[in-house]
């Protein structure tokens, strides 16, 4: 009977009506908390959502575009002179270009015979039977013959291994690091188009009379030339709080963050890009820092090929775009003013939850809150409506607690 009586009480408590009561507490320190609440709400939507976000504005945060770059600068190796078909990688631009600062070479390598490094494991011998024949070590550089043979002109021996011969790790030469790098230019070329507002925006000023002779002189900077799009290497280094030198000995690879932030409300001269640098590779990881690859260059002499393998360390620029446009539109400004109204009501909430638990005879205030007119005994004369509800009038229900209740 007991769960029946629940449910049946259960449904019908869920037809009821309730409206809220109007019911002043004269308590000073529930009114600090209330007016509080109220001012840190009213702030937070105002400051924060209105005037930081934007909330007023229709936003677009995926915009599409295009980056081209070509780096520029000229160097002396020894007596080579070394250009930009030398040194950058792709030649073609794009996205990603690197650019060696030192390298390391191993000139006149052909197919052929000869020992492996000592550092290989298990390539030490003493006799034939100490290497396998068709063996291949990941860790070395090719496939054993089986024959251990003098380790080049020391007194040891190694495993005989079929590979480019010599190998690297014994007849490289260290070339020293281009300290002309660090005047290099990079020109970055970036589109931006954000199809929701039509609107096409490019990081360099359309200039019709001057504007090829201005780009060949100027450099990026960004109070006086915002729109200029080259940098020099040892501008980037520095923004990223990399030491030039130790790039030249380790590489590394930097991130170029191009960065539009369009308010479409104002003039459109305001949507301009910024730039921020910052080392992507781990540094803290020793193995695996910096940033190398390798590459050959093929030739041929008395009718057999040759190749010089060039281990290049270098600088790798990685250009990154975020973009995020924005325009008034009056759906976002309506959602989010009745959010900010509808927030408002929380101060109630709270004080309410404070009055009814914390302060002394809250069970005086929990009276006055909340009335059950299916408690009221019914007077002698009421008018009944069609759909069976009894209006009662017991006056306003507005009351006034004029003794306030201390916290």
């Amino acid at each position: 009977m007991g769960l029946l009586q629940f449910i049946k009480d259960y449904f019908i408590g869920f037809l009821d009506y309730e409206t809220p009561k109007v019911m002043v507490v004269k308590n000073k320190k529930l009114g600090v908390i209330y007016r509080g609440v109220q001012f840190f709400v009213i702030t937070y939507f105002i400051w924060y959502v209105f005037i930081s976000q934007k909330a007023y504005q229709d936003s677009e945060t995926r915009p599409e575009n295009s980056v081209y770059t070509k780096m520029k600068g000229t160097a002396l190796q020894g007596d080579h002179v070394l250009d930009m078909v030398e040194y950058v990688r792709p030649s073609e631009g794009g996205d990603v270009i690197s650019t060696i600062l030192r390298r390391v070479v191993t000139h006149n390598q052909r197919q052929g015979t000869c020992a492996e490094h000592f550092t290989v494991p298990n390539a030490n011998c003493s006799k034939d039977s100490d290497c396998i024949s068709g063996k291949v070590d990941f860790d070395g550089n090719g496939q054993r013959t089986g024959r251990c043979v003098p380790y080049y002109n020391q007194t040891f021996k190694t495993c005989e291994i079929q590979t480019w011969c010599p190998i690297e790790d014994y007849a490289a030469i260290r070339e020293p690091a281009l300290a002309e790098a660090i005047n290099f230019t990079v020109y970055i070329k970036n589109a931006i188009h954000f199809p929701k507002f039509k609107v096409f925006r490019g990081n360099i000023k359309p200039n019709k009379r001057n504007g090829q002779k201005y780009l060949n002189k100027c450099h990026y900077n960004e109070e006086k030339h915002p729109y200029c799009p080259i940098f020099r290497l040892g501008y980037i280094a520095e923004q990223a709080r990399e030491k030039f030198s130790e790039l030249c000995r380790t590489g590394g690879v930097i991130g170029v963050f191009i960065n539009w932030k369009c308010d479409l409300d104002l003039d459109p001269s305001e949507c301009k890009p910024t730039y921020s640098f910052r080392r992507l590779d781990l540094r803290k990881n020793l193995p695996s820092s910096g940033y190398n690859f390798r590459f050959a260059k093929y030739y041929s002499k008395d009718g057999e090929e040759f190749r010089t393998l060039i281990k290049a360390f270098g600088i790798r620029l990685d250009v990154i775009v975020h973009g995020n446009a924005g325009r008034f539109s009056i759906i976002p400004t309506i959602i989010n003013t009745v959010t900010a109204m509808t927030s408002v009501g929380i101060c109630s909430i709270i004080c309410d939850w404070i009055m009814l638990t914390f302060i002394d005879k809250n069970a005086i205030y929990s009276g006055r809150k909340f009335d059950d007119d299916s408690k009221v005994p019914k007077p002698s004369q009421t008018f009944t409506l069609p759909t069976e509800f009894t209006i009662i009038s017991y006056g306003s229900t507005h009351s006034d607690l004029s003794d306030g209740v201390a916290l």
